[in-house]
């Protein structure tokens, strides 16, 4: 199992999407939960980005919505980095 890490600006960043797209915490949650058991089901669309954000990766939280996160393998780990649409989050 995973552990989720959730730095402060990332809480910060979740907290405004949040009051903006309420109605996605649900999906949110069930998104995290499917990182922390295996990150790597297909139905989550993990892939790894390339240029600035090379060594990070990204998944789908809908359509329009994205979360990247970094992902320690080694140590277990699944650091969130940003959320937020397409646009914002590969800016």
């Amino acid at each position: 199992m995973y552990a989720i890490v959730t730095p402060d600006q990332f809480l910060r960043l979740a907290r405004k999407f949040f009051k903006q797209h309420p109605d996605l915490r649900p999906r949110f949650a069930r998104l995290l939960d499917d990182l922390q058991h295996d990150p790597f089901q297909t139905k989550l669309k993990l892939h790894a980005l390339s240029g600035r954000l090379a060594g990070c990766y990204a998944v789908s939280l809908t359509y329009s919505y994205r979360l990247t996160l970094t992902l320690m393998v080694t140590e277990q780990e699944i650091i969130l980095l940003d959320i937020g649409s397409h646009d914002e989050v590969y800016r």
